[in-house]
């Protein structure tokens, strides 16, 4: 059984947030980091807590560290050296592997995300503008009396209008494919995949291949994961001027808008809505799965297979899906370009988390292979439509009879804008962290 008490929530519960901040900290002592972490992980729920509270409760806190971030705090090399090379090295240098380039390399991350002294985030999910207001005020006091512990940078989270679910910037329904644990107790919606073992998210359980990942000490790494943390610039002017410039008219622009990810924007997938848009489909966790690609649309002809979802999610087509699965949490930032405006400077997009027991294995594995490999199903010059790295010299193919449309030219529709490579402790292991002494 998951030990929900001392998991923190974010992988195991969706929290109903409409607003936080993620606050990125450097500790130049271990004191002083020590001293913010003593007080903030009283504040840190863990699953427990918010699945018997989530309906009163106003905010939601979590803490996670860098490899730096625990090196800084105090814990010993023999440690630290037993945590995965990835996760040692970092995002940063990692980034050519992850498809990391041009606007996308971290030359260009900003708020200190590529620095070495970036040591930990404290994310904080609110109920409204008003418990965030507070709460950042209560955190801005603690770090002000902890010596030596600085805010790198911070980003502000918004849901994006209309509230009555999530979605991105571009308008596509978020939250909708996601993984069930095996002992949460929770039961898949149709088409998901059955529940999948606790190991592969969180470390100290046997995961799908039956081996138990674990750290020294033990109380360090159970219950823990391991968080990528991906902020994404959403250039939304572009994209509509991609549709129209492609799209002869509004229908057409819309399905060429459902080719590029996979599903209508109401979250109404192509597989089993392929000529129009079925809204209610899209908004039905029992319906809005529930389809395969090697039976139902093994050429491409529904979803291409160049698509996001498709990439992202091979399902029936790719062969050990069960251990390349994530979690995936975070929420939207900037404010909305309103219909019709034109592309306004402002940045806006998404920052999100992708939660794993091994990063090399889901995470990475996902970026360098589904997201940025050319050849991925054989298409020869293609990446993610969505989240690939585009530099206008790849293409997007719709297959179509008698004859499939080939759309040369893609253009960048994200750009990569800082990222970081966390872990999340248990919540024994914060105390035991927040207990340690210089060296030791």
């Amino acid at each position: 059984m998951l030990e929900n008490e001392d998991i923190q929530h974010i992988l195991l519960t969706r929290t109903p947030a409409l607003t936080g901040r993620y606050e990125f900290l450097s500790f130049r002592n271990a004191a002083g980091g020590r001293a913010w972490l003593s007080a903030i992980r009283e504040k840190a729920q863990s699953a427990a807590e918010v699945m018997a509270s989530v309906e009163k409760d106003k905010r939601w806190v979590t803490v996670a560290f860098t490899w730096n971030g625990l090196r800084a705090l105090g814990v010993d090399e023999e440690s630290l050296a037993t945590f995965p090379e990835e996760f040692k090295q970092g995002m940063v240098a990692r980034a050519e592997m992850l498809g990391d380039t041009g606007e996308n390399h971290p030359d260009n991350w900003v708020g200190g995300l590529a620095s070495p002294d970036l040591h930990a985030i404290a994310i904080l999910f609110a109920r409204d503008a008003a418990e965030r207001a507070r709460c950042l005020t209560e955190h801005d006091q603690l770090v002000a009396v902890c010596e030596g512990v600085e805010v790198l940078s911070t980003l502000d989270l918004e849901a994006t209008p209309p509230l009555e679910y999530a979605h991105d910037h571009f308008g596509y329904r978020d939250r909708l494919s996601q993984p069930v644990i095996d002992g949460t107790g929770e039961v898949p919606t149709p088409g998901s995949g059955a529940p999948l073992k606790a190991g592969e998210f969180f470390l100290g359980y046997p995961d799908e291949a039956g081996v138990t990942q674990a750290l020294e000490p033990e109380i360090l790494g159970r219950n823990g994961s391991f968080l990528a943390y991906r902020r994404m610039q959403e250039h939304v002017g572009a994209f509509r001027q991609f549709l129209q410039q492609h799209g002869r008219s509004p229908e057409e622009q819309e399905l060429i808008a459902a080719k590029l990810m996979g599903r209508w924007r109401s979250g109404a997938p192509l597989v089993l809505s392929p000529e129009k848009d079925d809204p209610a489909l899209g908004a039905d966790p029992q319906r809005n799965n529930d389809f395969n690609y090697a039976k139902m649309d093994p050429h491409g002809y529904a979803v291409p297979l160049g698509s996001h979802i498709r990439r992202m999610n091979p399902r029936d087509t790719a062969a050990n899906m069960n251990r390349r699965r994530m979690i995936r949490r975070g929420g939207t930032y900037g404010p909305p370009l309103p219909e019709g405006a034109p592309e306004d400077g402002v940045e806006r997009g998404i920052a999100a988390f992708v939660g794993c027991a091994s990063l090399i294995r889901q995470f990475e594995f996902a970026q360098n292979v589904w997201a940025n490999d050319r050849t991925f199903h054989e298409l020869g010059n293609e990446r993610d439509p969505i989240i690939g790295t585009h530099d206008g010299t790849l293409e997007f193919k719709i297959p179509k009879r008698p004859i499939r449309k080939v759309i040369k030219g893609l253009p960048a529709f994200t750009t990569v804008r800082g990222g970081a490579y966390f872990f999340l402790p248990g919540k024994r292991a914060l105390r035991y962290l927040a207990g340690l002494t210089t060296g030791g």
